[in-house]
């Protein structure tokens, strides 16, 4: 189990500034973690209008604040974006970014990055592993939709609430859910078949590795990953809202068993050297 946060990282000058200048990325998780994605927590200023394609990934963008549009360039269909959007995008995927605000995203990549690519002429990122066949072209997916459509379930015996976005039907390989806990819930969990990643957008409270006995706030900002081995528990101080990555990706109907567990959807990334 490791923790990191984007103030550690900034401190440590990983920020990458993208975008001529309008785009900022921190990248949390990276192709030497081991657990099949990389994961960026990304800043857009206002004006920026870029030209992005993802030849050799797939990328998910959850958008936490601001707004903007987004355009395939290809079939000129375009999005606003909002809070609680989900857009992906692949290697067939030519697309514009336009921001009128200042826009929060977090930015997951399969396959993972190595961490220091710029973007090429064409607005894509060098080769970084084998390409995740995926299903779809181009899509669009947001929390408002999907709550009206009743896809938000219980999670955790009943500790949390969760949407799960992109499940292993999206062919991506990974999964990405909206999370929220309230104030007060507590729970204990040991995820023995997969890498999961949980980033802290809002709330605060604590989480434990229960072997060690270490524990860390759980405040905006914060990342902690946990793997096979790690048995863990979280606690709400107040309510938490986060967003949750898994791989291998989920089916999407998985419920917790008595250990905490979800069932097996894959195989399993090491993880870190050394796990």
């Amino acid at each position: 189990m490791f923790v990191r946060t984007l103030d550690e990282l900034r401190k440590k000058g990983v920020e990458k500034v993208l975008c001529e200048g309008k785009a900022r990325t921190v990248r949390f998780v990276n192709k030497r973690d081991g657990m099949g994605f990389t994961m960026a927590d990304v800043r857009l200023a206002p004006g920026m209008n870029a030209v992005l394609w993802c030849k050799n990934h797939w990328e998910a963008n959850y958008v936490v604040a601001g707004r903007g549009r987004l355009t395939n360039l290809t079939t000129g269909q375009a999005w606003e974006m909002e809070p609680g959007m989900l857009n992906v995008v692949g290697p067939r995927d030519r697309h514009r970014v336009e921001t009128e605000t200042h826009i929060h995203i977090i930015s997951v990549f399969n396959p993972p990055l190595e961490g220091n690519e710029k973007h090429d002429a064409d607005g894509a990122y060098e080769p970084s592993g084998p390409i995740p066949p995926g299903k779809e072209r181009m899509f669009v997916k947001t929390v408002r939709e999907m709550e009206a459509q009743g896809k938000r379930q219980s999670a955790a015996a009943g500790s949390a609430t969760t949407l799960r976005m992109l499940t292993k039907d999206n062919g991506i390989g990974i999964t990405i859910s909206d999370v929220h806990m309230k104030a007060g819930n507590s729970n204990r969990l040991w995820y023995k078949n997969h890498w999961e990643a949980n980033y802290i957008l809002a709330g605060r409270g604590r989480v434990e590795d229960l072997t060690t006995g270490e524990s860390w706030v759980m405040e905006p900002g914060m990342l902690y990953n946990v793997g096979p081995k790690d048995r863990h528990a979280m606690h709400s101080e107040t309510d938490l809202h986060l967003i949750s990555i898994f791989c291998p990706a989920l089916q999407g109907d998985e419920k917790h068993d008595a250990d905490g567990t979800l069932e097996a959807s894959g195989p399993v990334p090491p993880g870190p050297e050394g796990y």
